[in-house]
């Protein structure tokens, strides 16, 4: 009980910090950003781009291109072979590993001591500081946590440095306060055989007190659906009476939700955020579909207008300038010394006053075949639309174009593994293609009279598709992730390619 006061009470403290960077946004921001050009001004980097001379934001833009992590590759080799004073002045001997569904290439994020504490395990922090705040009366410090993170492997790079997914470096780097709440131990959790790791972690949690699960919605629900088949019930409120929260990310979870609300039969919050190997950038604060954009996490913020981002120099703007309702690819500036890098996700602002956001989608994640400019939200939004007037759950779907023939005109195809079908396939197609309609302009412009755009093909993949393909290419676990849409039929092909043809139906 003591220990749960001390918390609460470290919680309440942090909401009024929370408070002051919402009252002042651009200034907190400026702060950041004169902070890190301070930092790393004896960096090689920072003395290869003149920081002496950087006294505002224009100059920072003048003197630094735009970076990819193809930029900044020469910079991640160097430091994983040991060279320090690089990007960033301190030491660096943590890599996160990130790496696309399908490409064997994988991206090294340099990780900080000052990015892990001051932003990945402050976010952390902070998610529960502002449930705390929403929920006082809670309790969640008495009972356990438990994290279901991606394969997580650590690889030795050298003998001080090494490599693995976040996840991996965030446990293997927690405050002892928060280890001895976290379940399940260690050696599992750090496990990287996702299949019997799953197993393991099922057995190993399921006669724990968990009051705090959280992960990527699609993975989470592999697990659960393990332990209640082990404990032979449709509830996890009978494994885990005292379980109230769900913290999640990495994927919209509106197409999960009707599947946790099946097997989530008690009192049950859900709590978004938006994290990456990059940085931690949002968490949910309200009860609505947006996430407060945390601006102390020595993280400095540019957006880049979707009308520049193909340009080969887009323009940025700083948080001062974005507009509510309108799409812009991230850039972030960080205390892991990534410097003026795109990080490849879209947002959209649906408040200034404070800054909240949505992740609308990935940079090169959407379907312009045709014109149509669609993007994840419009896909999610409209699949949403059709599972509520049909019944139907979606367990996970990709989508690319079908190319115009001699005689047919051009039109999208989606593969969709179905939770619970709906009972005519053809009129969740109508549906959605109207919901489609009504949220993108360019789309409903392209279907108009089928002369550019037919109906879509909407084909019900076989159960286990997308976890089997998904296998096959050594993609198993929290942070790997299907890829929702494409501008080519690449994954379409791939996926079709994994099963048999009988195996599928279509309208």
């Amino acid at each position: 009980m003591a220990l749960n006061s001390i918390v609460s009470w470290m919680f309440k403290k942090r909401i009024h910090q929370i408070a002051l960077f919402k009252q002042y946004p651009i200034e907190v921001q400026d702060e950041v950003f004169r902070k890190l050009i301070k930092t790393a001004r004896n960096t090689q980097w920072g003395r290869n781009y003149n920081y002496d001379a950087i006294a505002s934001f224009n100059d920072f833009k003048r003197n630094i291109p735009l970076q990819h992590y193809d930029d900044l590759k020469v910079y991640v080799d160097r430091m994983k072979k040991g060279e320090q004073n690089l990007l960033w002045p301190t030491e660096v001997k943590w890599f996160a590993k990130s790496s696309g569904t399908t490409s064997n290439k994988s991206k090294f994020i340099p990780v900080t001591r000052e990015a892990l504490e001051d932003c990945h395990y402050k976010g952390g922090k902070d998610l529960l500081s502002i449930y705390h705040h929403n929920h006082p009366k809670t309790k969640l410090y008495k009972g356990k946590h438990l994290i279901v993170g991606g394969s997580t492997q650590i690889n030795p790079l050298t003998a001080d440095s090494y490599s693995g997914d976040l996840s991996a470096i965030i446990v293997n780097n927690l405050p002892f306060w928060v280890e001895f709440r976290r379940t399940p131990d260690k050696e599992i959790a750090l496990m990287d055989r996702w299949e019997e790791k799953i197993e393991k972690m099922a057995r190993a949690t399921m006669e724990e007190d968990v009051y705090i699960l959280a992960g990527v919605p699609s993975w989470t629900l592999v697990l659960l659906k393990r332990i209640l088949s082990l404990k032979q019930t449709d509830n996890i409120h009978d494994v885990w009476p005292n379980l109230e929260l769900f913290m999640h990310g990495g994927v919209n979870f509106a197409p999960y939700r009707p599947q946790f609300n099946r097997i989530l039969k008690g009192s049950m919050n859900y709590v978004e955020t938006y994290n990456a190997s990059e940085g931690f950038f949002g968490i949910q604060d309200t009860t609505e579909d947006e996430m407060l954009l945390m601006l102390d996490y020595g993280i400095f913020y540019e957006f880049i207008p979707m009308e520049e981002v193909n340009k080969t120099q887009p323009e940025t703007i700083s948080l001062a300038d974005v507009e509510i309702g309108k799409n812009y690819a991230m850039v972030i500036s960080t205390n892991a010394g990534l410097w003026r890098y795109v990080i490849g996700d879209t947002v959209m602002f649906t408040s200034t006053h404070p800054y909240r956001i949505r992740v609308t989608g990935r940079t090169r994640h959407f379907i312009n075949a045709f014109g149509e400019e669609l993007i994840i939200d419009n896909a999610e939004k409209g699949l949403q639309v059709a599972c509520e007037r049909t019944g139907a759950t979606i367990k996970d779907y990709t989508a690319g174009p079908i190319y115009m023939g001699n005689k047919s005109t051009g039109g999208h195809e989606w593969l969709i593994e179905f939770d619970q079908p709906p009972s005519q396939l053809s009129f969740f197609t109508e549906v959605f293609d109207n919901a489609l309609k009504s949220l993108n302009s360019d789309y409903e412009a392209k279907r108009s009279n089928n002369l550019t755009l037919q109906m879509p093909v909407v084909r019900i993949m076989p159960p286990g598709t997308f976890y089997n393909w998904l296998k096959t290419k050594g993609k198993l676990g929290g942070q790997h992730k299907v890829p929702r849409l494409a501008n080519d039929r690449q994954y379409i092909e791939d996926i079709l390619a994994s099963v048999p043809n009988k195996a599928v139906s279509y309208a």
